[in-house]
């Protein structure tokens, strides 16, 4: 495991990975890396890579076919296509050993929501961190007094195609449990929720582009 701090303002890259492969892979600016958390970010126009069946699932706004790359997944048969990330700036906070990570979402009119991912503890590596994306979400609304869950029927197809056992469903459980509790009570990331709505993207920052070999 890297076990180097980042840099403030340095290239990382966030990638998903499943059963050895890269399912996803992201680039951001590093804007803390302390024992707490590491607080990542990235605006758009960043480089991403996407798998395809996500990839066409994301140009479809009709919503059809949202479970389909989850079977791709499931069979291991996917390709990664090259992208750019879109329409938000995203700050994104990531504990150590953590089963989720806390993302605040911005727009021009400033913080849109909260948004946490439930995902595997962080890998670190020298370009950045591994983990993975396990479907189910929590979206917090900017003042923290709403709460609304979200793809709980995509966390119950890879239920059922064994993407996620029942060892971390367990996992995942507790993190559903841990999260609302740091959202009532302030704590975490939360502890700092009037800070981190102030933020925005430094506009003298370029965006982030992925390695030549991000996979």
């Amino acid at each position: 495991m890297w076990n180097q701090p980042f840099g403030t303002g340095e290239t990382v890259v966030r990638r998903d990975v499943y059963r050895g492969r890269v399912w996803s892979a992201q680039a951001q600016r590093v804007i803390a890396d302390t024992p707490e958390a590491l607080v990542t970010a990235c605006a758009p126009g960043a480089e991403v890579l996407w798998p395809t069946p996500y990839a066409a699932t994301r140009a479809d706004s009709t919503g059809a076919g949202r479970l389909a790359p989850f079977d791709a997944l499931a069979s291991g048969e996917w390709a990664l296509t090259a992208a750019r990330w879109q329409e938000t700036e995203v700050l994104l906070w990531k504990p150590p050993q953590a089963w989720f990570s806390v993302n605040a979402f911005y727009t021009a009119s400033g913080l849109r929501n909260w948004y946490v991912n439930f995902e595997h503890p962080a890998h670190r590596t020298e370009a950045g961190f591994d983990t993975f994306d396990l479907a189910v979400d929590l979206v917090i609304a900017p003042g923290l007094d709403r709460c609304t869950w979200k793809d709980e029927d995509e966390y119950a197809h890879v239920r059922r195609l064994g993407i996620v056992s029942d060892a971390v469903h367990r996992e995942v459980e507790a993190a559903r449990s841990q999260v609302l509790a740091m959202a009532e009570g302030r704590t975490g990331v939360f502890a700092h929720a009037a800070t981190w709505s102030a933020w925005r993207w430094d506009p003298d920052w370029p965006s982030p582009c992925l390695p030549p070999t991000p996979a």
